[in-house]
């Protein structure tokens, strides 16, 4: 596979991790009245998933280090 396929690929699997992680049936799991640090448990988990998404992101788009 060439790198520009790759980056591609792993971006398609990027949108369908995102896809599933803010889906409604993880959501149901943590819609319910928990806590964590002080923060409802849905808010932790959006932004930790927000954040996972985003720091994946960042290193599939890097360039390679040759150039």
């Amino acid at each position: 596979m060439t790198p520009e396929r790759l980056r591609s690929a792993r971006l398609v699997a990027l949108f369908l991790l995102g896809w599933l992680g803010f889906n409604t049936p993880p959501l149901r799991l943590v819609s319910r009245d928990a806590w964590v640090a002080g923060l409802p448990l849905a808010w932790v988990y959006l932004f930790s998933v927000w954040t996972l998404l985003i720091a994946l992101l960042a290193v599939t788009v890097r360039p390679p280090r040759g150039e």
